[in-house]
C-alpha cells in the first residue's frame, strides 16, 4: 500500500468519533472539545520492535499493548481517557499486517471509549508511538510527589509475571502466562477511584523497586517492604524464592498501579476489591529517611542487588 492508502484502512477501521470530537482523521490536526470544568491529561509513549516487544509478537497484540500503556499512564493520574494519536513506523505498508495492528488497538479502545483522532505514518525501522489524551477535574490530579511518612504502600494486580514470561520466552521454554506480556490490562476504572483519596501514585512500567524510588525521591521520603506480600501470578509462585524476588522487584512490564494511602483506608481497599474484582495488596509502608528497606522471609532484612528497567543503561 501507498501511505494514503494505508491511512485510509486505518481510518476505516477506526470507531466512529467519540464525545468532544470536533474533527478527526483526514485533516492535517484534530480538533477536540475538553469536558467543561475539566483539566487535560496526556500521555505519550513509544514502543520500538525488539526492545518494548519481542520481534515475533502478533501485530494485534503490538496494537493493543501500544494504547495499554499509555492508558496506564493516564489511570495513575486519575484521569478518565477520551482520545488517541497514533505515529507508525513500518519497513513495509503490509495490509495484513496494519489490519491486525489496529484491530488490536480498537480492540481495547472500544473497551474504554477511546477515539483514534489521527496521527502519522511514514517508512522506517518499526516503531510505534501513540499520545493518549484524558481528562481529569481540576486538583484531583494523582502525582508521585504526596506519599508522607505512616502511609501503606499498595500495588495493583500483580507483579513479575510479565518478566518471567518474557525470559520464558527468549530461553525457547513454554510461555505460562503471555497474556500478561502481551496484553497487560491497564487499571483505567481503579485510577479514577484512588483520585482524591491516594496521596501518590504511579504505574509499574520499569520495575517495583524503581518506580517506587520515584515516588519516595518527589516525596523526600523512605519505605519498608515485606516481600512476602507482593502479589504473584499462578505461573511465578512455582518459581524458587530469590528469582521470584527478582523478577517482582526489578522485572518491569507489569503496568499495574503502586499507590500510596492514608492507614486508614483498609476500609476503602476492601471495598474497591469487590467493586473492581481486584486484587490490591497492600505491600508495605511510607516511613522517615530515604531509600527502601526490603524484608525478607521470616523477617530478616533482605539485601537489593538488582534494579529496574533503565532506558539509557545497560539493560536499556
Amino acid at each position: 500500500m501507498k501511505e494514503f492508502e494505508l491511512i485510509r484502512q486505518i481510518q476505516q477501521q477506526a470507531t466512529p468519533p467519540g464525545t468532544g470530537v470536533i474533527l478527526g482523521i483526514g485533516d492535517d490536526a484534530a480538533v477536540l472539545e475538553i469536558p467543561a470544568g475539566r483539566h487535560l491529561v496526556a500521555a505519550t509513549d513509544t514502543l520500538n520492535a525488539g526492545t518494548h516487544f519481542p520481534l515475533e509478537t502478533t501485530p494485534f497484540d503490538i496494537g493493543y499493548k501500544c494504547l495499554a500503556v499509555n492508558l496506564s499512564d493516564l489511570a495513575s493520574m486519575g484521569a478518565v481517557p477520551h482520545w488517541a494519536l497514533l505515529s507508525l513506523s513500518l519497513p513495509d505498508a503490509d495490509e495484513q499486517w496494519v489490519q491486525s495492528f489496529i484491530q488490536g488497538l480498537m480492540s481495547l479502545a472500544k473497551l474504554h471509549g477511546v477515539s483514534l483522532v489521527g496521527g502519522d505514518t511514514t517508512r522506517g525501522p518499526m516503531s510505534i508511538s501513540l499520545t493518549a489524551l484524558g481528562s481529569v477535574s481540576p486538583g484531583l490530579q494523582m502525582q508521585r510527589s504526596g506519599a508522607i511518612p505512616g502511609d501503606l504502600v499498595v500495588v495493583s494486580g500483580t507483579v513479575g509475571g510479565a518478566a518471567y514470561a518474557l525470559e520464558q520466552l527468549q530461553s525457547g521454554d513454554e510461555v505460562q502466562e503471555q497474556h500478561l506480556l502481551d496484553r497487560p490490562e491497564p487499571r483505567v476504572a481503579l485510577g479514577q477511584l484512588l483520585a482524591g483519596h491516594a496521596n501518590a501514585c504511579i504505574d509499574v512500567s520499569d520495575g517495583l523497586l524503581a518506580d517506587l524510588s520515584h515516588i519516595l525521591e518527589a516525596s523526600v521520603c523512605a519505605a519498608k517492604l515485606d516481600l512476602e506480600k507482593l502479589p504473584c501470578s499462578d505461573a511465578l509462585a512455582k518459581v524458587g524464592l530469590e528469582a521470584r524476588y527478582r523478577y517482582q522487584l526489578s522485572g518491569g512490564d507489569d503496568y499495574e498501579l503502586l499507590f500510596t494511602l492514608p492507614p486508614n483506608s483498609l476500609e476503602k481497599l476492601v471495598d474497591w476489591r469487590r467493586q473492581l474484582d481486584i486484587r490490591l495488596s497492600v505491600i508495605g509502608e511510607i516511613v522517615d529517611g530515604s531509600g527502601v528497606e526490603c524484608i525478607g522471609a521470616n523477617g530478616q532484612p533482605y539485601l537489593i542487588e538488582y534494579a529496574g528497567f533503565e532506558h539509557f543503561g545497560v539493560n536499556g
